[in-house]
């Protein structure tokens, strides 16, 4: 991995990946028809990334290269995921009643931990809409089912979210994370008790007609493509146990290529499977990858400075940054951070191998609040994790109206930041 701080650099070379942020907030609402377009996505994102890359070739050309193969990486397995998961159908169409809608968000909440967010939100997001396709008022529950199975649900293994499998493959054992097991299941009950309970008071102002319509599409649920849940778990295990980058990727391409030879066109059709949604994200996260790097660096650099010391502190730093940076490397900065403070009078840590920070007094701590801040903080806007524009844009194929990227954020603001202003309190 290249040196963090092997060069210095300039402030002016954050400010493409505060555009690009920008632009993704600010366009949908300004040149709405405009930015629904993938290549003009791809257009902006690739003229705020050529500054970047060229500042990189010319000054650190090995962390240019070290953040292609991680992109690379990155969309591989997402792209599995989407793929995989896109072949398989639950035919059928529930009651859209409060009960049966918790029930999708609590079996994504555990699914996440076993087929990382992006399976089970990928899995489930479609069975969950069309159970409410007859409901007017569902955009709480995309939001909700992004809170709760893209990003809160995945916290108890390494395979649920990106951050924690990149502090697996630096040395935290594959079972640590279960100890996050009291803040996942605090905060998953929570958000589970919120949501029955608005949802509950929007099934009530739904219209007869709808509600009429709802109870006469009921069909009972039935799996279409099962032989994809092998495949999904070939992925798992791909994750899980090859460390080699290039294998790893190789292995999920070829697994992703047996889905799309063995699923049924049927089931894609009926699915409405269509690759516009791991296109924009492709597009988006490639400029934000290349475009976070001085970002990163930056802060890497100065991290000291920012006075980051207690666990209580880095929850909130990691969180808030994860949530509109991508959250993996996000983790990995802080967790450098908190091993270069334990080195100071534990100087055999190493951030290369996290379990030389586990095993001080207060790193154990540090690590749980970093893992935790950027897990969860990654659902505080639609750029904090992978599959949260994924869901996004499959729900507004769908037909839904989901919230823009601000009105995302209301929510969250409105919902999250204060049950994790209560998780700081308690756990740290």
């Amino acid at each position: 991995m290249p040196t963090a701080h092997s060069v210095e650099v300039p402030q002016l070379m954050v400010l493409p990946f505060a555009i690009l942020l920008l632009c993704i907030a600010a366009l949908p609402l300004a040149v709405g028809h405009w930015w629904e377009h993938n290549k003009n996505k791809g257009l902006v994102a690739g003229a705020l990334s050529l500054p970047v890359i060229a500042w990189l070739l010319a000054n650190d050309p090995a962390h240019l290269s070290h953040t292609a193969a991680e992109y690379v990486s990155f969309i591989v397995l997402l792209g599995s995921l989407f793929t995989i998961s896109g072949g398989l159908f639950l035919n059928g169409d529930l009651k859209a009643t409060p009960l049966v809608n918790v029930g999708f968000l609590a079996l994504g909440a555990v699914l996440a931990n076993f087929i990382g967010t992006t399976g089970a939100s990928m899995l489930l997001i479609r069975p969950l809409l069309r159970t409410n396709s007859e409901r007017e008022r569902v955009v709480h529950t995309v939001v909700f089912f992004i809170f709760i199975v893209s990003n809160v649900g995945g916290c108890l293994t390494p395979l649920g979210d990106p951050p924690l499998f990149m502090g697996y493959m630096r040395g935290v054992p594959f079972t640590w994370t279960l100890s996050l097991w009291p803040e996942w299941l605090g905060v998953v009950c929570a958000l589970l008790t919120i949501y029955f309970v608005w949802d509950s008071i929007e099934v009530r102002k739904e219209t007869a007609a709808a509600l009429r319509l709802d109870l006469e599409s009921y069909e009972p649920l039935r799996l279409m493509g099962g032989g994809n849940l092998l495949l999904l778990l070939g992925v798992v295990l791909a994750v899980a146990l090859v460390p080699t980058a290039i294998v790893r990727d190789g292995i999920l391409i070829a697994l992703s290529l047996a889905s799309l030879k063995l699923t049924r066109p049927e089931v894609h059709e009926r699915n409405g499977f269509g690759w516009g949604p791991i296109v924009e994200v492709a597009v988006l996260f490639a400029g934000i990858f290349i475009t976070m790097v001085p970002a990163l660096l930056y802060l890497e650099a100065h991290g000291a400075s920012l006075g980051v010391n207690t666990p209580r502190e880095f929850f909130w730093a990691t969180g808030l940054l994860s949530s509109f940076l991508d959250n993996a490397p996000t983790y990995l900065t802080f967790a450098s951070t908190a091993a270069g403070l334990e080195a100071v009078t534990h100087p055999g840590v190493t951030a290369q191998d996290l379990s030389t920070l586990l095993a001080t007094p207060d790193g154990p701590a540090m690590l749980r609040a970093i893992s935790l801040g950027s897990v969860f903080m990654g659902a505080n806007s639609y750029i904090g994790n992978g599959p949260n524009f994924m869901v996004k844009a499959i729900a507004d194929s769908a037909g839904v109206k989901t919230p823009s990227f601000f009105g995302y954020m209301a929510y969250s603001v409105g919902i999250l930041i204060p049950l994790f202003v209560i998780v700081s309190i308690v756990a740290f």
